[in-house]
């Protein structure tokens, strides 16, 4: 998922910046109307960012023999809504392009515009949707943070695919080859990832509840069921 340093064309990485910017500045007011109004939430916030941080910075073995990375994002989704995931994700990829060699910084706003926005979107559609068919919570969070990191994958799958054409089959084909190997490589890792996103909305749902309650994004359930 973290394009490295240089692999894509200028122009793309330009576009992908420049796609990416409003997203984050909209991320950053929503961010900061959240801490002056809510200041309580902070630390929640904090937690959020580097739950995505960590966990999208570990290496994890893939079926295909190769490694590769959850994203995170979806936590923050499901507890603050997937505008404010772009200002964190943004934050977490610049320092993981900095200091871990993740990524890097003309890619940053292609990573940025997959992982940061794609995939907090994607999740937080998926959890609304998985509500308004009644479906037990612990499943809707799963399928939100599960898809939304195979989102991500994807979406990378289809920038790379727009650089870098096939020359017979075209972007589509291009596309269908990335997603040949991302898919299968990302799927378990979604799956552990959603898996470990329900664990922790259940930690936060018992000792944060006063916390959720406040949160204008969160689903009503996750704070009606909180409490006995």
């Amino acid at each position: 998922m973290h394009i490295t340093e240089g692999f894509l064309p200028p122009l793309h990485a330009a576009l992908w910046t420049a796609v990416s910017l409003p997203f984050v500045a909209v991320s950053a007011y929503r961010v900061n109307r959240l801490m002056r109004e809510q200041p309580e939430i902070k630390l929640l916030l904090a937690a959020s960012g580097a739950f995505a941080f960590v966990i999208s910075a570990l290496k994890l073995p893939s079926v295909t023999g190769s490694c590769s990375h959850a994203t995170g994002t979806g936590l923050g989704a499901i507890l603050f809504g997937p505008s404010v995931m772009a200002l964190l994700g943004t934050i977490v990829l610049a320092f993981q392009a900095l200091l871990l060699a993740h990524g890097g910084i003309t890619t940053l706003g292609a990573n940025v515009f997959s992982m940061a926005i794609v995939g907090p979107w994607v999740a937080y559609a998926v959890l609304r949707s998985a509500q308004s068919l009644q479906a037990p919570l612990a499943l809707s969070v799963f399928l939100a943070a599960m898809l939304g990191g195979w989102a991500t994958y994807l979406m990378t799958a289809g920038q790379l695919a727009l650089a870098f054409p096939d020359p017979t089959s075209g972007i589509a084909g291009s596309f269908l080859k990335f997603a040949g190997v991302f898919a299968p490589t990302q799927l378990p890792l979604a799956v552990i990832e959603g898996l470990l996103t329900v664990v922790i909305v259940n930690f936060l749902r018992e000792y944060s509840s006063d916390e959720l309650q406040n949160l204008n994004f969160l689903p009503k359930t996750l704070v009606s069921e909180a409490r006995p």
